[in-house]
This record gives structure tokens, C-alpha cells and sequence, in this order.
């Protein structure tokens, strides 16, 4: 969205238009909506504006829930913001650690300041880009909340007790960017660890962020929702936990366990595959926190390189997703498939760890004639590809 849209939208007939156009969820409804509102006599700036906002209003309830029907975002804003249910939990950590005014620098679109805000802290919300922090400034607009057009170098922190910090991981942009190196992240990594340093802060990275470049003073939290790893979260100052310097915290809908340590796991020894297998949750893995999860399960590693774990133990967790297993054989088409039919299996889930296998191509070469479901799993032993038939061992939350 470029200013001369948000211009257009942010009046009483714009915002009136966006609100009875309702759900646009496909290029159909696109094009229909955009035929109709022309047709109409609209502008191209207020009809490019409100059907790409109701576009995106449509794609932003997996994050925002029901508030999405009430926010403007850019394509790019929305598809960086936080899950609001991962905020809450921000939020959350800084009511707990008695902080009451927070400056969110590098704010977006205002996911994270949202769940500040509702939690009832005073938020400073600042964006370097005009448009979005317009667009904050709408959604923030019911709290108390002050947003500013500023770079977070530039901002000051007088009054405020806490600071949130999510660098521009993507190049500027309110639609196409590309991801930059950990050195051109603005503001500057080197910058926000200095205020990390000095006050309670929160800097949210990406998952995959180097472990070696980390802080050895902050608590490091990665964060999975759904089954998927979000973020990484360095936490300092009162906003860390005593104790605490890894952290995998697991989100399954409303429900959420958390697993800490005061360093890396010793990882688990090897042993033969056993009646089980456990997969751990990404987050567990990029905490390297799995050695913690086998010796909870009674488990060892399937192959020291290979993030799966076997156990005998009819024992499962919130941090793993289990397999029953009911054989084994050569990870071939021909060995899986005689299998598959002596199973009478037709519905099948593939998951790989360890091979290089593109599970979409290498179904297309199985078998699939059955009226019975499994999992089957694709993976390395020492120097032996191999595929484990199994069963799904109830859900990860319960």
C-alpha cells in the first residue's frame, strides 16, 4: 500500500466501504469486488485500496482472530507480525516482571504493541516506515497507545521500563521483500544488544538466528505455534527468568507447556530403534533442549545426527509428536509399497529427517490402495536409509 491508497481509505467513505465489503478471499472475489466498486463510480486509489485491505483483513484472522475485521495492514506487515496469541504471552511476560511502560521500537503494523496495550502497559509504538506506522497509529488507535514515525536509533527511552525490539529482518517494503543478513538488520544488532544491555528488553529474531552470535547474559526462548517455530525471543535484564538461559515453549491452540534449562541439553545416547518414536517439536530442537525430552520419555537417539527419538516406553509428551511402530524395511518404492499393501494401507502421512527425499515426488511412487491411514518415516541409521511404518500415539497436547 502506498500513501495515496491510505489516504484514500482513511475517510469515512473508504472505512465505510472496506467494512460492508466483507470477506474477499480468492482472485474471484477480487476481481468481482473490483468491477463492482468501479462500476460504482469509485476512484482506482479507493477501490485498489479497500479490496486489497479486505484481501488481507481476510487472511489475517490465522493471526489477529476476530480482531482482524477491525485492522489495516500492508502484505508485508502482516505476513511479519506476530501471532496475537504469541504476543499475549509477550505481553504477559512483562506484566509479570512489573514493567509498566513500554517503548516497542520497529512496532510494524502493531501485533506485539496490540497485546501490550491490551494488558493494560502504556505503549510507545515507533516504525521507521510512514505508511506503517500510519497504519499502527489506526489499529492502536482504541488503546492507550502513542505510535510516532521514527527509527529506533532516534527514539527516546525517558519514561519508559521496558523495551520491545523486532529488527527489520526483510529488505523495505509494504509487499515484495527478501530476507538480509544478520548485519543488515536495522536497527543494528550491535545497537539493540547495547539496549539490551542496559534496560529489560525483548528482541524478537528469526528461528534459524545464529546460537553463536547470541548474548550470553539473555535468556533465549524459541516459540512454536501449531507446529511451526515463529520466533526466537532474547530476553534481559528483569525480563529474564533466574536460572533460565534456553527455553522451548510450545503452543497447541489455547494451550501451551514450556520446557527451560540453564544451558544446551547433553544430548541422549544412541540406541536401536525400540516400539516407539518421538519427534521432537521444533522449538525443543532449536534449543537443542532434545537430550532433556529423551531422559523425560525414557528414550535415546535413533542416530546422533538425526532429531528422532526411540523408546520402548508406552511414554509421550507435550514436546514431541510419538509413533507407534509397526515395521520397518529398506527406504525403497518397492519395499514400502509391498508393505503398504500387506497393511492395507491408503491413506498415508510421509515425514523425513535425514534423507533427501521430496516427500510430494516420492509419494507418487507409492501404493496407495488401501482403507486403513499411517505415518510413515524416512530416515538414516549410521549408513542405512530406512522407512518405519507406524501409528500416530495420540496428540501433542493432550
Amino acid at each position: 500500500m502506498e500513501m495515496t491508497e491510505l489516504r484514500a481509505l482513511l475517510t469515512p467513505e473508504g472505512l465505510d466501504l472496506l467494512d460492508a465489503l466483507g470477506p474477499v478471499d480468492s482472485t474471484a472475489d477480487v476481481a468481482r469486488a473490483v468491477t463492482r466498486l468501479r462500476a460504482a463510480g469509485h476512484s482506482p486509489d479507493l477501490v485498489s485500496a479497500v479490496v486489497g485491505q479486505a484481501r488481507l483483513r481476510s487472511r489475517a484472522v490465522a493471526k489477529f482472530g476476530e480482531f482482524a475485521g477491525r485492522m489495516l495492514f500492508t502484505r508485508a506487515g502482516l505476513e511479519q507480525a506476530t501471532r496475537l496469541g504469541v504476543a499475549a504471552r509477550h505481553a504477559q511476560r512483562m506484566r509479570a516482571a512489573g514493567r509498566t511502560r513500554v517503548a516497542d521500537l520497529g512496532c510494524g503494523i502493531g501485533g506485539d504493541a496490540l497485546a501490550f496495550a491490551g494488558a493494560g502497559l502504556d505503549v510507545r509504538a515507533v516504525d521507521a516506515d510512514e505508511v506503517t506506522a500510519a497504519i499502527a497509529a489506526f489499529n492502536l488507535a482504541p488503546f492507550s497507545a502513542s505510535v510516532q514515525h521514527a527509527t529506533a536509533e532516534e527514539t527516546s527511552l525517558d519514561g519508559v521500563d521496558a523495551v520491545w525490539l523486532d529488527p527489520a529482518r526483510r529488505t523495505a517494503g509494504h509487499t515484495e521483500t527478501r530476507r538480509v543478513s544478520a548485519d543488515d538488520y536495522s536497527p543494528s544488532l550491535d545497537w539493540a544488544f547495547d539496549v539490551a544491555a542496559r534496560m529489560p528488553t525483548g528482541i524478537k529474531l528469526g528461528p534459524a538466528h545464529d546460537r553463536d552470535a547470541l548474548p550470553e547474559n539473555a535468556e533465549a526462548q524459541w516459540v512454536s505455534a501449531d507446529g511451526s517455530v515463529v520466533e526466537l525471543v532474547l530476553w534481559t535484564g528483569e525480563l529474564a527468568r533466574d536460572g533460565v538461559r534456553r527455553a522451548a515453549l510450545v503452543i497447541r491452540g489455547d494451550s501451551s507447556h514450556e520446557l527451560t534449562a540453564t544451558a544446551d541439553a547433553e544430548d541422549a545416547d544412541v540406541r536401536r530403534l525400540g516400539e516407539y518414536v518421538h519427534e521432537p517439536d521444533g522449538a525443543v530442537i532449536r534449543a537443542r533442549l532434545i537430550g532433556d525430552v529423551a531422559r523425560a520419555l525414557d528414550a535415546g537417539m535413533l542416530d546422533h545426527r538425526i532429531a528422532y527419538l526411540t523408546s520402548d516406553a508406552a511414554l509421550t509428551s507435550p514436546f514431541v509428536q510419538s509413533f507407534r511402530v509397526r515395521e520397518t524395511m529398506p527406504a525403497t518404492p518397492k519395499a514400502i509399497n509391498a508393505v503398504l499393501a500387506a497393511n492395507d494401507i491408503g491413506t498415508l502421512e510421509i515425514k523425513k529427517r535425514g534423507v533427501d527425499v521430496d516427500p510430494a515426488s516420492f509419494r507418487r511412487s507409492l501404493k496407495l490402495r488401501g482403507t486403513r491411514a499411517a505415518t510413515l518415516l524416512l530416515t538414516r541409521v549410521g549408513d542405512r536409509r530406512i522407512a518405519v511404518l507406524a501409528d500416530r500415539v495420540g496428540a501433542a497436547d493432550d
